[in-house]
């Protein structure tokens, strides 16, 4: 197998922007490669773009990873102060800023990330010393590949994040995606949520809400789901709702925390065998085990009168969640049909609503059960 292509992290290019701008102040000269080093002890190597004295720019280089960011020129400008003081971060265009608490910045600061700073922070006092600076970072476009992050759910407004806790980018991984998703969740925990919905997709998102209203906290799981419910249990979470289409969410009534096709399916025998408790005949059973796909199943199932099977599954998959809980949060599931409509629920998801919701929409729920 190719070994992927290791990149350069957002944070990486702003600290190579910062240091040549700050080189070009001082010496009068900008160099055409700057040095970085890494959190993690690599030395970078990078090429400058030089725009005018004092503001340099880096072309983000994400390797092999698929990131909206690769290709984009990250542009630092460096202003020298005349007396001896702090390092000030500014974000420039297509920089958003924090307008939701729980995230390592505070409400108003630029979405500027405390390793990327204390990089910049510490290649800029090799080559200005104790004088003062305000270094402004600015990615040209980066507030349209916003649009294609997390950054508008967690409440970064207007533009990226500038990243990078090892200077590094690792081409994604499964443990990439698992990080990416404990941030959004410490956000809402940080918060002091202890109610929240979990849902599969975006699909599966707006079609919670165009039936119960606003949530107050929202989560794109994926796969992921028994990992997600262990780290909410982990950091206090007491009410997991989850929504997402039947075709995937069954799997969860047979006990499989990941979703995903490489890891396991079982949808097709986890139908059969409640649609035998439900006394469905052998040839009923054997025309939903041919079946190549949930939706087919599906239609089997409410010709032969079969739909209570759903719920049963919806309760079981609720069991094997709160299981996976240790006990320590009420799990409940919602199956929707793959046309957006509810298809089954868990019975304790009527009580699990107001917590979960909103509280504006909680009652508008309830009377849209």
């Amino acid at each position: 197998m190719k070994k992927l292509r290791e990149g350069v992290s957002t944070g990486s290019c702003m600290t190579g922007g910062a240091a040549a701008a700050a080189l070009w102040l001082v010496t009068g000269k900008c160099p055409e490669v700057i040095q970085v080093e890494t959190p993690i002890g690599k030395t970078l190597y990078l090429d400058v773009i030089p725009k005018e004295p004092g503001v340099c720019g880096v072309i983000k280089d994400a390797g092999d990873d698929p990131d909206v960011t690769d290709g984009s020129e990250i542009v630092t400008r460096v202003e020298l102060l005349s007396e001896d003081g702090e390092i000030i971060f500014k974000g420039g265009e297509g920089v958003g800023t924090i307008t939701k608490e729980g995230l390592k910045l505070p409400v108003g600061e630029p979405a500027i990330n405390p390793v990327p700073r204390q990089m910049t922070r510490e290649a800029l006092r090799k080559i200005i010393g104790d004088r003062g600076a305000v270094v402004t970072v600015s990615v040209p476009g980066g507030e349209e590949l916003a649009r294609r992050t997390f950054n508008p759910r967690l409440g970064v407004l207007h533009g990226l994040s500038i990243l990078g806790t090892t200077g590094i980018v690792r081409p994604m991984s499964e443990e990439a995606m698992k990080d990416s998703l404990l941030v959004e969740l410490d956000m809402y925990a940080r918060q002091g949520h202890r109610s929240i919905l979990f849902v599969l997709g975006t699909t599966g998102e707006n079609a919670l809400k165009a039936r119960y209203g606003e949530f107050r906290c929202i989560l794109q799981v994926s796969n992921y789901i028994g990992f997600m419910i262990e780290e909410a249990v982990e950091r206090g979470f007491t009410d997991i709702l989850i929504g997402g289409f039947v075709g995937k969410l069954v799997k969860v009534a047979s006990g499989t925390m990941n979703t995903h096709s490489h890891v396991a399916d079982g949808r097709l025998e986890t139908i059969c065998t409640h649609a035998a408790l439900h006394g469905a005949s052998r040839k009923v059973i054997g025309r939903i085990y041919s079946c190549v796909t949930t939706k087919a199943a599906m239609k089997i199932v409410e010709e032969e009168g079969l739909m209570d099977i759903w719920e049963d599954m919806a309760e079981k998959a609720a069991l094997h969640c709160k299981k996976t809980a240790h006990e320590m949060a009420d799990v409940g599931i919602i199956f929707l049909d793959g046309d957006d409509q509810v298809l089954a629920r868990s019975s304790n998801v009527d009580k699990m609503l107001p917590r979960v919701l909103a509280a504006k929409d909680s009652q508008a729920a309830q009377d849209n059960k």
